[in-house]
């Protein structure tokens, strides 16, 4: 119970910042480069970068290289389903 209570932390910590939730949120959507992640998240590429690397350091991302460009998707696919919840709860009504 000690190993899953510590991964679940690990999640929430993610999700525990502004900048880091709405990049999760459009990868729950679809593998993204970094170019894509800035133009849809309006994060620029100074924060853009740390907020990314704390993602990979947290290992709730998982990165792909093609030629230049860094694709990133989310790693656990129940951390698709909560930010789906999180959605329905409190984006959905808006």
């Amino acid at each position: 119970m000690r190993d899953s209570a510590d991964q679940v932390v690990g999640i929430l910590k993610s999700l525990a910042n502004t900048d880091r939730l709405i990049i999760l949120c459009h990868l729950s959507q679809a593998e993204l480069n970094v170019s894509q992640i800035e133009n849809l998240t309006h994060i620029q590429q100074p924060t853009l970068s740390q907020q990314l690397m704390m993602l990979r350091k947290s290992d709730v991302v998982s990165t792909r290289r093609d030629g230049k460009q860094i694709f990133y998707s989310i790693k656990d696919q129940n951390l698709v389903v909560i930010l789906n919840t999180l959605y329905q709860l409190y984006c959905a009504k808006a």
